[in-house]
């Protein structure tokens, strides 16, 4: 059976990127949650007004485990950075993490264990959510990087993601 989990972790086109390459992701669909209001635009999410956060909506199967998800995310984002990522400022860009209320404890251990092992100097802010309502973003954004890869954020944002994936998950990726 196949699980989901929804990430922000800055810019969707960074976050869809990496988990694209990963063996046993499913399907990876850019959008928004932990709003207030109803099927929010990307022009309305930048302004700031909505309080959704940019999201990948990941589904995987049993040949990755939520441990080795969580692992990716916390490895290819700053999780200590409050409402940014790198030069992507904004409540919009905040690391959270939106999930069934049956997998919060393992993904809140998983987060102390971090903290204990002070893998980070500075403290985690990332929000650990129950799921709510998942607005898709706008078609232009499903793919972007694979759509732009010469584009310059993707250059000097993804591609260092990318190469990091690389050199601590190798055996996770599937290309």
């Amino acid at each position: 059976m196949n699980r989901v989990i929804y990430l922000g972790g800055g810019c969707f086109w960074c976050i869809e990127s990496v988990y694209k390459k990963i063996k046993g992701v499913i399907s990876i669909t850019p959008g928004y949650m932990g709003g207030d209001i109803v099927n929010p635009t990307y022009e309305e999410v930048c302004e700031g007004y909505t309080n959704h956060v940019e999201v990948v909506k990941i589904e995987f199967d049993n040949r990755i485990t939520l441990i080795q998800i969580l692992s990716i995310f916390f490895t290819v984002h700053d999780p200590t950075s409050i409402n940014k990522q790198g030069g992507d400022v904004g409540t919009q860009y905040r690391s959270a993490i939106f999930c069934d209320n049956d997998i919060r404890k393992v993904i809140i251990d998983f987060i102390k264990n971090i903290e204990f092992n002070k893998i980070y100097t500075d403290k985690i802010v990332t929000e650990v959510n129950e799921k709510t309502d998942f607005y898709k973003a706008e078609i232009y954004h499903h793919d972007y990087y694979t759509k732009n890869p010469k584009n310059a954020y993707c250059q000097a944002v993804i591609n260092p993601k990318l190469n990091k994936l690389r050199s601590v998950f190798s055996d996770l990726i599937s290309e």
